[in-house]
């Protein structure tokens, strides 16, 4: 047996995400999506999250490429002068494990980031991270002791089996095999936890470009168990997605959960 499930990722980040969200969730297939609570339209995000209960809400966790809860003074190590954090992820990588004045700035932060979604007065669905950094053991097991005070009770592990993809065309190659191993670090510190993961993710592999033949070819090949995959959905484009994502083809992506929503809709019109 297997189930799936659809998340959108970067709620938040800009009005034209928030709105690719908010119709993915009410006309589409969307029942999920994680908030970036520093994100430029957060504000704007948690208002649609409240008009659209039935939309559940996680924390997108930022620790790389974008901006932070706390002011710059009290993180110095980890972000520039406007609060933004780095992009670079070998560099940041290597600050969070060896450096511990650095590892306690992130652990102030990592919280700060759970109390500012506390905040909102919605409930904590999930929690994930941007650009996955929680595959990171020192920022995981941070993510995990944080969020434990506040409620979580389940992650995104970012394991997308190769063997599917394969499947699906897209032969993968040996970083994407590796990468798929060591998500068992993650996995194994959410269980030790007691705090929940679906067995599959898809969404690396093609990251942004999450179009409706492709979420076809996926849900022709499930495998058995608990999937996730995650969109990258907006309403149109904007200067901070052309900055940032300008590859991306997030009015696809929407266009994909729509589909999926009406799809849905056809077959419980036939069940009846």
């Amino acid at each position: 047996m297997n189930s799936v499930s659809f998340c959108a990722d970067d709620f938040g980040l800009s009005e034209a995400v928030n709105e690719g969200i908010e119709r993915a969730h009410r006309e589409g297939a969307l029942q999920a999506a994680s908030l970036m609570v520093a994100g430029t339209a957060a504000g704007d995000a948690v208002r649609r999250a409240k008009a659209n209960p039935s939309l559940r809400v996680g924390l997108h966790l930022v620790v790389i490429e974008g901006p932070a809860v706390l002011p710059p003074a009290d993180i110095p190590d980890l972000v520039d002068a406007a609060g933004q954090f780095p992009s670079h992820q070998l560099a940041l990588g290597l600050k969070y494990y060896f450096r511990p004045r650095v590892r306690r700035q992130l652990k102030a932060e990592i919280r700060a980031q759970f109390a500012a979604f506390a905040a909102t007065e919605l409930r904590l669905d999930h929690a994930n991270a941007h650009k996955h950094m929680h595959l990171h053991p020192t920022v995981g097991a941070m993510m995990l002791r944080a969020g434990l005070a506040f409620g979580l009770r389940r992650i995104r592990v970012p394991a997308e089996p190769p063997a599917v993809l394969a499947r699906c065309g897209t032969r993968p190659g040996i970083g994407d095999r590796l990468l798929y191993c060591w998500t068992g670090v993650l996995r194994r510190q959410a269980r030790a936890a007691g705090v929940a993961s679906s067995e599959h993710c898809f969404g690396l592999a093609w990251s942004g470009h999450m179009t409706a033949e492709r979420v076809r070819l996926l849900l022709a090949n499930l495998p058995d168990g608990e999937s996730e995959i995650y969109f990258h959905p907006a309403a149109g484009r904007d200067p901070l997605l052309d900055r940032l994502m300008p590859t991306y083809e997030h009015e696809a992506e929407l266009a994909a959960l729509l589909r999926l929503g009406r799809r849905s809709e056809r077959a419980d019109r036939l069940g009846r």
